[in-house]
């Protein structure tokens, strides 16, 4: 067994049950965003969230003890990616990533945003054209240093 073992058993448990990430999220008491990414096998869950996660989506303790492991972070099969959805942020950032870094330099100096120290939010936005998909990402910026 290996950790994208229980990611496919979350996974298939979510859609069997009709659980929400929004549930998960608010069972453990973190933001969905990070919630979903650590079920998605991206982030370490500490022991009392594993077990919720657990009981959750009716994991056994083998499986609830790799959700605690540190996991190998990066989770496309391709380098472009093939999915629709996806391949639009890959998209988004082979057309603004350019305008991105210059405007973070212009405005912070030389460094970057952390995907570290992070914070997501994403919303659904009303619009009488369609409704439209609101995502704030908000990093800590690390200056690099001189040594």
């Amino acid at each position: 067994m290996e950790r994208n073992d229980v990611t496919r058993k979350i996974i298939a448990a979510k859609v069997a049950k009709g659980i929400r990430w929004a549930t998960v999220a608010e069972r453990i008491g973190l933001s969905k965003e990070w919630t979903t990414a650590a079920c998605l096998g991206q982030m370490t869950l500490d022991a009392k969230q594993a077990q919720i996660v657990g009981e959750l989506f009716g994991l056994d303790e083998n499986e609830i003890a790799w959700l605690q492991v540190v996991p190998y972070k990066g989770s496309l099969p391709t380098a472009v990616p093939t999915d629709p959805l996806i391949y639009r942020f890959y998209e988004l950032v082979s057309v603004y990533g350019t305008t991105f870094k210059e405007l973070i330099h212009e405005e912070f100096g030389d460094g970057i945003m952390s995907a570290i120290d992070f914070r997501m939010d994403l919303q659904r936005e009303a619009d009488p054209k369609g409704d439209r998909v609101n995502i704030v990402m908000s990093g800590k910026f690390l200056p690099y240093k001189t040594y």
